[in-house]
């Protein structure tokens, strides 16, 4: 699968999931309300999230793919039973590890999850039984996790990148199906994700197999590489860690500012996530095993030119994306969530932390999009050490920032945070000698630049022209924006085509795409 099909295949699958878990927010706040089933849900289900975060997502790829696709290399027999030895170990760990959670549910949730439950009747028992009915979830999504790592080093990226669809798809089956059947929405909804996992794991097992690569349990042995394999998943892990404590310390120091800086920033993020999820996730995860594969085989240079395009294919989508975000955030923000309680002044508020957000989205696509030329080597501590410093100078200019610009100071020190990181992850790789930008990387950039400040002037005007339509009632503000975005895009398009930016024939062939 060539490079740019991989992108758009992962892309379109995460489009997709975004417009379902849309769907199923919808439902849910319709179903649940915000009661004491919708609390103690939204805690039980955070938790097994959480660890989902830290464990699974992104780090079992990061440092399973380079190992598998180097047994790949070696034979089908060698991948078979590295495969087999992972699965096992990690079955058998994540047993132990649930089984005891499930036992101390009471205490992490009085003490640790949701220790203000206690004090309404009812509440911490019911947090703890669908905790209990959920946590399971983890145990099935981290094995999907390492499949997804077989699945996406074999250049089979469609199965892995759809789990996400299945899992909204079971949480809106059990709120309409399961709801009249149990005692409450919450329960329906717990056993909703545990179900999730079954699914999502039977859905990849079958995949696998279809692969020719079944799905068996073996004795659980520490083999050298799967001790290769836990030294390498262990600063991915921290890595995600830093991340997680980054938007705890945002949502700290957010809440000691005005009412509802928490919510501006939770809203504004929501928005970055869909570009971020839609390229950044998308080219990383494509990048990782195609750069595995090319380094394996040796070709130093096709790696190096594998990266240059996906660091242009990167820029093609991502900086028009950033500017559209600058000058349009008010409608964008304004056509997504005005509506009842949410009303004006609260999308201006949180259209300028999208603003803020909206800079630094360049940045936070470019550590995906970077990150796997690390991974690819083996190298998982050098990116959460950058993480790290990244981390502490967004804790200090967030103390510093707030005071001055209040929560959009949060904002913009997570966007100038994101710059150190991308900036120094592409020092550290140019000064290996694994990454240089070429004359096409450079030239395109420039025409990128160009075209995207060309539709940001287009934009300006044109939000000028259609404020009558943007300040109007619902209808006319969406079809205020639509003309905004389809205006916008079609000015980019037709730039990047007059500039040389992109050709039609790269969507035909993209070039720098290695079959795999």
């Amino acid at each position: 699968m060539s490079l740019l099909r991989a992108i758009t295949t992962i892309g379109g699958m995460t489009l997709i999931s975004r417009v379902l878990g849309f769907v199923r927010d919808i439902l849910i706040a319709a179903v649940l309300g915000t009661g004491m089933a919708a609390d103690a849900f939204f805690v039980a289900f955070r938790f097994p999230n959480l660890f989902r975060r830290l464990f699974a997502e992104g780090a079992f790829s990061a440092a399973f793919v380079p190992i598998f696709t180097r047994k790949l290399v070696a034979g089908d027999d060698a991948a078979r039973r590295f495969q087999e030895q992972a699965f096992s170990v990690l079955a058998l760990a994540l047993v132990v590890f649930v089984s005891l959670v499930e036992i101390a549910m009471p205490w992490l949730v009085d003490w640790v999850l949701a220790p203000g439950f206690q004090d309404v009747p009812g509440k911490s028992e019911l947090t703890t039984l669908l905790s209990r009915i959920a946590f399971p979830y983890l145990f099935f999504i981290s094995l999907v996790s390492l499949l997804s790592g077989v699945l996406n080093a074999l250049g089979k990226f469609a199965a892995a990148a759809a789990t996400p669809i299945l899992l909204n798809i079971c949480l809106i089956f059990a709120l309409l199906v399961l709801t009249p059947l149990l005692p409450t929405p919450g329960h329906a909804l717990g056993v909703g994700v545990f179900l999730a996992g079954v699914v999502q794991l039977l859905w990849l097992v079958a995949y696998v197999k279809k692969q020719g690569l079944p799905v068996r349990l073996a004795r659980p042995r520490l083999t050298e590489d799967v001790k290769l394999l836990g030294r390498r998943i262990l600063p991915v892990v921290f890595g995600a860690s830093l991340y997680q404590i980054n938007l705890l310390i945002g949502t700290i120091l957010a809440s000691l500012l005005s009412e509802g800086a928490v919510s501006y920033l939770y809203y504004a993020d929501r928005v970055t996530q869909l570009p971020l999820g839609l390229v950044g996730v998308a080219v990383g995860t494509a990048l990782l095993p195609m750069l595995s594969k090319q380094l394996q085989s040796g070709d130093e240079a096709q790696a190096l030119h594998s990266q240059n395009r996906g660091l242009e294919f990167a820029a093609l989508l991502t900086l028009p994306a950033a500017v559209a975000l600058l000058v349009i955030a008010e409608p964008v923000i304004s056509v997504l969530f005005e509506r009842g309680a949410f009303d004006g002044q609260a999308a201006l508020a949180t259209a300028k932390a999208l603003m803020a957000f909206a800079a630094g989205l360049p940045a936070f696509v470019l550590i995906k999009v970077l990150a796997p030329g690390f991974f690819s080597r083996g190298d998982t501590k050098t990116p959460v050490k950058i993480a790290a410093l990244s981390m502490v100078l967004n804790i200090v200019l967030n103390v510093i920032w707030m005071q001055f610009w209040g929560y959009v100071g949060i904002a913009a020190a997570s966007s100038a945070a994101a710059w150190l990181n991308a900036l120094l992850l592409g020092l550290v790789l140019w000064r290996r000698g694994h990454f240089v930008a070429d004359r096409r990387l450079v030239s395109r950039s420039l025409k990128i630049m160009l075209a995207s400040a060309v539709m940001a002037l287009g934009l300006f005007q044109a939000q000028a022209l259609l404020s009558p339509w943007l300040e109007g009632s619902g209808p006319e503000k969406i079809l205020g924006l639509s003309l905004l975005i389809i205006g916008g895009g079609v000015v980019f398009a037709v730039m990047v085509l007059i500039s040389g930016a992109a050709r039609l024939e790269d969507l035909k062939r993209f070039k720098g795409a290695a079959k795999s």
